[in-house]
C-alpha cells in the first residue's frame, strides 16, 4: 500500500458571494486553483447575522453539481418551479444543475451561528445538458460511524472502508464516483481511508491541526486549508489537536473546463449559448426532479 502525501496546500481566502454572504474559499479561489473534477469549495460560518442574512437570492447554474452541507443553522432552498427544501444542521442537498436551474438559498434565522459548506463538482460533457435534479438528504439518513476513542466519520457519498466495515453513503451512482466524508478526530488519534488510485483527492481542515502522509515524514496542515493529495491508494491523517475535516475524492474528467460565473461548460461557444439561454428564458428545460432520502 502507498500513502498519499500532501502535494499542495491552499490557504482559504476571505471573499463574499450571493448578496454579500462572507465566505472562506479554498478550491476555486481562482479559476486555475482547482482539482479536477472539483471546481470550488466554500466554507461559510459566523455568529453575526450581518455576515449571512442577505443569503443567495435567485441565480442560475448550468453544467455542474452543487453540494450544500449544513453543520449549523437553517437555510431554505427554492427553485424556479416551486420546489422547496429546508436544510438544517447535518442535512445535505446534492443538486445536479445540468441543463439549468434557477434557485435561491436563503437563511431562515435572524441570529445564531450559520455554518456549512458548498462544494461544486464538474459534470462530464455527456451529462451537462441532462435535466436538472436534486436530493435533499436529512442528517438522520447519513451514516455516522464511531471509530476509536471518540473519532467519528460521517459518510455523505461513496464507500467508507475501515477495518471490517464497508459502509455506503446515501449518494451513489455519480459519474465522478465521488467520496465525501466528514471526520471528527480527537487529538492523538489517526484516521486512514482507502482511495481509488485514479481519483484526485484533498482534505479540507475546518478545525484544529493535522498531519497528513507517511508517519515518518508527514505534512502539517492548519485550519481553513485544503491539502491536495498526491498519488497513492490511501490517506492517513493524524490529529495534532482535536480536529474536524472533510475528505473529498473523485474520478477526474480530463475534459476542457470553460467557466463564466455560474456556468461551467467545455467550450466558449457553450458558455455563450448558456448566457443566451438564460437571457431568453431557455436555460431551464423542465422542472427539476427532486429525490427525497
Amino acid at each position: 500500500m502507498s500513502t498519499r502525501d500532501v502535494a499542495q496546500i491552499i490557504q482559504s481566502i476571505n471573499t463574499s458571494d450571493g448578496a454579500g454572504v462572507k465566505l472562506l474559499r479554498s478550491i476555486g479561489q481562482r479559476q486555475h486553483v482547482r482539482l479536477d473534477p472539483f471546481l470550488m469549495l466554500d466554507e461559510f460560518g459566523s455568529f453575526d447575522a450581518n455576515d449571512y442574512i442577505a443569503g443567495f437570492p435567485p441565480h442560475p447554474h448550468r453544467g455542474f453539481e452543487t453540494v450544500t452541507y449544513m453543520l449549523e443553522g437553517h437555510m431554505l432552498h427554492e427553485d424556479h418551479m416551486g420546489n422547496k427544501g429546508h436544510l438544517r444542521g447535518g442535512d445535505v442537498q446534492w443538486m445536479t444543475a445540468a441543463h439549468g436551474i434557477i434557485h435561491s438559498e436563503m437563511p431562515q434565522q435572524q441570529s445564531g451561528r450559520m455554518h456549512g459548506f458548498q462544494l461544486w463538482i464538474n459534470l462530464p460533457a455527456r451529462e451537462k445538458m441532462k435535466p436538472a435534479s436534486y436530493r435533499d438528504i436529512p442528517a438522520a439518513k447519513i451514516p455516522l460511524v464511531s471509530l476509536n476513542n471518540g473519532a467519528t466519520a460521517k459518510i455523505i457519498a461513496g464507500l467508507f472502508v475501515n477495518n471490517q466495515q464497508h459502509i455506503q453513503g446515501p449518494v451513489q451512482g455519480l459519474a465522478t464516483q465521488a467520496l465525501y466524508i466528514d471526520v471528527t478526530l480527537p487529538k492523538g488519534e489517526t484516521f486512514t481511508q482507502p482511495i481509488p488510485h485514479a481519483h484526485n483527492a484533498f482534505v479540507y481542515l475546518y478545525e484544529g491541526e493535522v498531519s497528513i502522509g507517511e508517519p515518518s515524514s508527514p505534512t502539517k496542515v492548519s485550519t481553513h486549508c485544503a491539502a491536495l493529495l498526491g498519488q497513492g491508494d490511501h490517506v492517513t491523517v493524524g490529529a495534532n489537536d482535536n480536529a474536524r475535516f472533510l475528505l473529498l475524492a473523485a474520478q477526474p474528467l480530463n475534459e476542457p473546463v470553460v467557466q463564466y460565473g455560474p456556468f461551467v461548460m467545455n467550450t466558449r461557444e457553450e458558455i455563450d449559448q448558456a448566457i443566451l439561454d438564460y437571457q431568453t428564458g431557455k436555460l431551464v428545460q423542465a422542472k427539476a426532479q427532486a429525490f427525497s432520502e
